[in-house]
């Protein structure tokens, strides 16, 4: 069994707007260097494309709603990969700007340097959720778990159906073998989106690290 961590995320699930900052756990991650991006595709960033037709949050409520009701996997991830452009694009030009310039330091393994292209994004948007989901990615990669579950946080009291935002929450509790916290975090990712690839096969796994189950 690996080194065993304090729970981080267990707690947090329950709350209606994940809106407690305490209590969060002890600070940078350790283990951090061994977390590899690549087994977890939600954790990659992203460039955004040129916005593409409307995007109002009327738009972004119709997928999510599509989503929960996908009928396969092929369909839910479609509808996946649009609300994830959708967030990017979300911002004005000048903030999709400081997002594009936030992703790319991220691709470059600049964390300290895409972390304050997206402080300015949201000095602009405040609301913005994918530059606080982004901001999350970065500071995790800085090693900084608890600014990053509390810029989660921050996603999910904005829109609590945000499955990326529930993906990257289950991958850094799993990041730090908080698996109790992984599987619910896992959980409330499948109540909003039942048919996420790979999702059943997922939830098995971490409930039997959590819970010492079966799959």
């Amino acid at each position: 069994m690996g080194r065993r961590t304090r729970p981080l995320v267990a707690g947090l699930i329950p709350a209606a707007a994940f809106a407690c900052a305490a209590g969060l756990g002890p600070g940078p991650i350790q283990a951090q260097t061994q977390f590899r991006t690549e087994s977890h595709p939600w954790l990659q960033v992203q460039l955004p494309a040129p916005p593409t037709g409307a995007n109002k949050p009327a738009d972004r409520e119709k997928l999510l709603d599509a989503l929960k009701a996908a009928p396969d996997e092929a369909t839910a991830a479609a509808i996946e990969a649009r609300l994830r452009q959708m967030w990017l694009e979300a911002g004005s030009p000048a903030v999709t700007l400081l997002m594009s310039r936030g992703l790319r330091a991220m691709q470059s393994g600049q964390p300290e340097a895409a972390i304050a292209a997206f402080d300015d994004a949201l000095v602009l948007d405040p609301d913005l959720v994918a530059a606080y989901h982004q901001r999350a990615l970065a500071r995790f990669r800085a090693g900084d778990s608890t600014g990053a579950i509390r810029d989660i946080q921050e996603v999910l009291r904005r829109e609590p159906r945000n499955f990326a935002a529930l993906r990257s929450l289950s991958d850094i509790a799993a990041a730090r073998e908080d698996w109790k916290g992984a599987y619910a975090a896992w959980q409330k990712l499948l109540e909003v989106d039942p048919e996420t690839p790979g999702g059943r096969t997922r939830l098995q796994d971490l409930k039997r690290r959590a819970l010492g189950e079966e799959a």
